[in-house]
């Protein structure tokens, strides 16, 4: 079997937007993915050019790998957790930290079935971005995509992440 095609359309679609518009500006990208777990590195590289615009891609699903390759601190992880903006906001700053890129994008949260708390339910996914010499306060995001497939939160947050990409 071939296979021709390997993200939806509406991933596809946007995923071509982000290498297209950053490839314009002059801007590369980096990822730190946890609950995604790569997925939008791999929709970006999906896209014939992406090596224009994609530095390189953090998959740290572990808190150990937040710290030990995102220099995340661990009063960060301790004090709000792995799913909080500040978690992906530290991640952000990592990944931009240990790349060649001029945007970071960090995804971080609860894809479930289990796993969610009160507090942080799952479907409950924060984003973080950082622009390489923006000044300011960080830019966080937390989302809530509510009670459905582990694969559709995944989705979402991945389009949301792409969407964060886009200059």
């Amino acid at each position: 079997m071939t296979l021709t095609k390997l993200l939806p359309d509406d991933v596809e679609r946007l995923a071509e937007r982000v290498v297209a518009e950053n490839k314009v500006k002059g801007r590369k990208v980096v990822l730190a993915e946890s609950c995604t777990g790569g997925l939008v590195s791999a929709a970006l590289t999906e896209i014939a050019g992406s090596s224009a615009v994609v530095d390189r891609g953090f998959v740290t699903y572990s808190n150990e790998a937040k710290m030990e390759v995102l220099d995340v601190p661990l009063d960060i992880i301790e004090t709000f957790g792995a799913v909080s903006i500040a978690c992906a906001w530290a991640m952000a700053k990592g990944a931009l930290a240990n790349s060649n890129a001029d945007v970071a994008v960090a995804i971080s949260g609860v894809a479930g079935p289990s796993g969610g708390t009160a507090l942080k339910p799952v479907g409950t996914v924060v984003f973080a971005r950082v622009v390489r010499g923006a000044e300011g306060e960080p830019e966080g995001e937390l989302k809530q995509f509510g009670q459905t497939s582990r694969a559709d939160i995944r989705r979402q947050a991945t389009i949301c992440a792409l969407e964060l990409l886009l200059p």
